[in-house]
């Protein structure tokens, strides 16, 4: 085992080594320079020089968080790639190497069995990948850069020259990985300052690592905030369900927490650059939670994403007020002809049976022409309200248009449910009292028809039925109703 540092050698020897290494280092410089990312100049340095060594694999490892891990790697055609398996090393496995690179030291094993008693981790370790003869050297710069590099089964060399070559690259791989750090710390500060800008609209915006769940806080608002300040630096997962288990009311709580998770998000975000969820939050009302892909590595998994949090209440009451409209019957406030067509339709595809009831008004055109349509406008409301009020809160009621109305009431299948509910409904009707109509009363004729559960039909045939039924009670002065395939009541 060789431990060595360039001053062990001296004079003309020494200056040789000198010469012979700087070509070489001048030549990986030119090459390594003619690419534009930092990335890329550092896997060509070490390109260059595996293949003018005739090494096996040569490698950069960095430290952090008492964990090493393979960052750069070039290996000799028919070497197996190592960077791949050799993530998160526990430093203490060569921890005697450390000894000595904190000493600015390089080590040369040029057998491995000569550790395997004294260093049996570190021998496995090696052995596991085929490597015979080592050397490594450090990489030290304040606290931002701190680790090794080295080189796999050198050819026979004379090792102190081999501790100078070291030294020598060490030096210039250091000033490529600051300008690595600098180039990512300057992409970093664009990022943060060109979300910041799209940060405004939003109530929150992490930039979250999919892959470690690290986050950074890009904007927080100043009640998130006051919560904020008491967490510790949890991950992303911890921080925002802490926040959410005290913003979001309880109703949504669960659904929020699962559109946080990191370890579906993957399968979720597969083919789309970003997806959303809505909920309540106890302090701001509706909130839209959303998921935006940033980048993705090489095999296209997910690598950053942004996790972004809006207000939305005043867009939720637009969209509800227009959906109210859109289904809503203006005049009466029941549901319209479309609306409440869907609704019992979406009941009849789920078997869900019923009574279907068609209601008008008799001699409506006599009411317009004597009273005026002021007045038949009111008959209409009164007639709804009637209706509203004789049924159930799941129950459907619209109008069909015009005096015409419709009823479906799910769950009933007996006639004499039928009969007691018509009679509710014809005694609501009589109570309605226009003064402009001289206390006159306002006759109703209703036909209906029974979908039993299970039964396969459309809301077509059974509007039909009842229409049948109520042409019959048409021809009946007053209150009248008929049952579809039943005698009139």
């Amino acid at each position: 085992i060789k431990v060595t540092s360039i001053r062990m050698l001296m004079g003309g020897e020494y200056m040789k080594t000198i010469m012979k290494y700087e070509l070489i280092i001048n030549e990986a410089l030119r090459s390594a320079l003619n690419y534009d990312m930092p990335e890329d100049e550092i896997n060509e340095f070490i390109r260059f020089f595996g293949k003018h060594i005739g090494s096996d694999r040569i490698y950069i490892f960095e430290d952090k968080d008492g964990m090493t891990k393979n960052t750069y790697e070039w290996c000799r055609n028919g070497i197996e790639p190592q960077i791949h398996k050799l993530q998160a090393v526990n430093m203490d496995i060569i921890d005697w190497w450390y000894e000595h690179f904190d000493r600015g030291e390089s080590i040369i094993v040029n057998d491995i069995e000569d550790i395997k008693e004294k260093h049996m981790s570190s021998y496995e370790l090696l052995k596991g990948q085929n490597i015979h003869t080592i050397a490594v050297s450090p990489l030290r710069y304040k606290d931002e850069i701190k680790g090794f590099f080295g080189v796999d089964n050198p050819p026979e060399v004379d090792y102190k020259g081999l501790s100078i070559f070291l030294d020598m690259i060490g030096t210039l791989l250091i000033s490529l990985l600051k300008l690595r750090n600098s180039f990512v710390r300057s992409n970093e500060q664009a990022k943060i300052s060109s979300y910041s800008a799209l940060a405004q609209i939003y109530l929150s915006m992490h930039l979250v690592n999919v892959k470690n769940g690290s986050h950074k806080v890009i904007k927080a608002a100043r009640h998130v905030d006051t919560i904020t300040r008491e967490l510790y630096d949890t991950d992303f997962e911890d921080h925002m369900m802490h926040i959410m288990n005290i913003l979001c009311v309880d109703k949504y709580k669960d659904s929020v927490f699962d559109f946080i998770k990191l370890d579906t998000l993957q399968e979720r975000m597969d083919g789309k650059d970003t997806i959303a969820h809505e909920f309540v939050g106890s302090i701001s009302g509706w909130c839209r939670e959303r998921f935006i892909k940033v980048d993705e590595d090489a095999e296209g998994k997910l690598c950053h994403v942004l996790y972004c949090v809006e207000v939305i209440d005043e867009e939720k009451r637009r969209e509800n007020m227009l959906l109210y409209l859109s289904e809503t019957d203006l005049m009466t406030g029941i549901c319209n002809r479309g609306s409440g067509e869907h609704k019992i339709t979406k009941l009849l595809e789920e078997h869900v049976g019923g009574l279907l009831c068609l209601l008008d008004c008799d001699k409506f055109k006599l009411v317009n022409d004597t009273y005026g349509h002021a007045v038949g406008d009111k008959v209409i409301i009164a007639v709804a309200d009637a209706l509203q009020e004789s049924c159930r809160e799941n129950d459907v009621v619209m109008r069909l248009g015009g005096d015409e109305f419709a009823l479906y009431i799910p769950g009933m299948f007996e006639k004499k449910q039928a009969d007691a509910f018509v009679n509710r409904v014809f005694s609501k009707l009589e109570q309605i009292n226009i003064p402009e109509m001289d206390n006159k009363k306002i006759y109703i004729s209703l036909g209906a028809s029974f979908c039993y559960d299970g039964e396969e039909i459309s809301f077509d045939q059974l509007y039909k039925e009842a229409d049948t039924a109520m042409y019959t009670s048409k021809k009946t002065e007053g209150y009248c109703a008929t049952i579809y395939q039943y005698d009139e009541i």
